[in-house]
């Protein structure tokens, strides 16, 4: 029977230990950099911006083969219902008709344009087209620092929760200890039973605040694990670097930062450049065209175009050729007005953005300012509450307190240490909350 028993409490053991080893083994401890480019490779927003700059880049190819000649043929083929002919009277000879074609027709020709002059059109449409490309990469850089902001808040959520749930255990433990020390004095006739009842509804609260903390936990893990693109109830162990780290730029600072690095800033200022161009290329059809063609044609009676009796088999020339389209009833000026409205609708978006970043900066940076003198009150309150808990505590013991007092000063302590590690993260948070508004990306702890 000693044998069974001992047998069963080995396999226990061993499957005990394969269970913890291996969520060890599933549970990869990420660090910020390491959460921070995998996001960055899975994103499909990314990939998404991605293929808009590609699409903006064959666009501006596209753009360049204005400037380059174009080339193209034609194969056509006509009959006519009589063969072409000419009627003459000659003198003392009457009339006669004399055939000068045939009635099937067919010709092959190729043919080369080349643009000399459009009136500016060619050229505005190309550097349009290279300020899209470049937007493209700005609105990806956009995208890019986003997610690396996203990426930072849901880490250092996932340790908020932790930490508040290292607190909420604490607590319980600290309830269990003081509800069974209650259940020794009552035994003994020291305390009234109303007063065990209170420690044994606080400990019933505590635990129930232990379940929401664990609750809380994986809820900040399912939410990482989305922003990374991963299973959403992937194991998740993640790096603690909750410190306070020093931030010494001054306010100005930030705002020139801002208005320098934001990629949106720069995005709208190549809009309105763009707008620009655009511009010129609707007035450029003011103005005529100037093209220089070149034009190989072979004509035949039959289908292997090799000539006929009545017209050259091969004909070649070269021209120049203007078009102008001068009276279209206003339609290139009210083009030309709504490329300018469009136009000034960019320059006055430009403007709305760089205020919302200039709000943006101060909101963040007094958010990291208001955090950063609360870590320092809550560490202080930890220190007193901690001292309180003792006191009240051994006050109990010799029976000088009540259990209010205990529960009363464990609840001040559980606040006191859940509100430093909340103020902790939300420093975290606020500098990478600032460190976006500015465009920036630091050194990464």
């Amino acid at each position: 029977m000693q044998t069974k028993n001992m047998h069963l409490i080995f396999s226990a053991t061993i499957a005990l230990i394969s269970i913890t080893y291996g969520t060890a083994l599933s549970a990869e401890r990420l660090t910020l950099q390491q959460s921070i480019d995998l996001a960055l490779r899975q994103s499909v927003l990314i990939q998404s911006a991605q293929e808009g700059v590609k699409g903006a880049e064959a666009e501006k190819r596209e753009a360049f083969t204005g400037f380059l000649p174009k080339f193209s043929t034609y194969y056509s083929y006509s009959r006519l219902n009589v063969d072409p002919s000419l009627t003459a009277t000659l003198p003392g000879a009457g009339p006669f008709t004399m055939i000068t074609g045939t009635k099937d027709n067919y010709a092959w020709a190729v043919e080369v344009k080349q643009p000399i002059f459009a009136g500016g059109g060619i050229l505005a449409n190309y550097e349009a087209g290279r300020l899209g490309h470049e937007i493209a990469s700005l609105d990806e850089t956009t995208v890019v620092q986003d997610m690396v902001q996203e990426v930072r808040v849901a880490y250092f959520n996932v340790l908020k929760a932790e930490k508040s749930l290292d607190v909420a255990r604490q607590s319980v433990e600290q309830l269990d200890a003081h509800r069974s020390m209650a259940q020794d004095f009552f035994d003994v006739g020291v305390i009234p039973k109303n007063d065990l009842l209170r420690a044994e509804v606080e400990l019933a609260n505590g635990r129930q605040n232990l379940i929401r903390a664990e609750n809380a936990v994986e809820m900040a893990k399912a939410k990482f694990n989305t922003v990374l693109r991963r299973e959403i109830d992937t194991p998740t162990e993640v790096e603690d670097i909750l410190t306070l780290r020093p931030y010494t730029r001054t306010f100005d600072e930030c705002q020139k930062l801002a208005m320098e690095n934001r990629p949106e800033v720069k995005s709208y200022t190549r809009k309105v450049e763009q707008s620009q161009k655009l511009v010129k290329l609707a007035r450029s059809e003011y103005l005529p065209s100037v093209n220089v063609v070149g034009h190989f044609e072979r004509y035949g009676d039959n289908a292997n175009v090799n000539g006929s009796p009545y017209r050259n088999q091969d004909n070649t020339y070269v021209m120049g050729m203007a078009n102008w389209n001068f009276w279209e009833w206003g339609r290139t000026k009210n083009r030309v007005d709504a490329s300018r409205s469009r136009q000034n609708q960019t320059a006055y978006a430009l403007d709305n953005i760089k205020d919302q970043i200039a709000l943006e900066v101060k909101n963040a940076w007094l958010a990291l300012h208001e955090a950063e003198k609360q870590v320092a009150v809550t560490k202080k309150s930890i220190e007193q509450a901690d001292e309180n808990f003792r006191v009240s505590k051994e006050r109990y013991q010799e029976h000088v307190g009540t259990s209010t007092d205990v529960i009363d000063a464990q609840t001040l302590l559980t606040k006191a240490k859940t509100d430093h590690f909340n103020a902790l993260s939300d420093y975290n948070i606020s500098i990478a909350r600032l460190e976006r508004a500015m465009g920036v990306r630091e050194v990464l702890p």
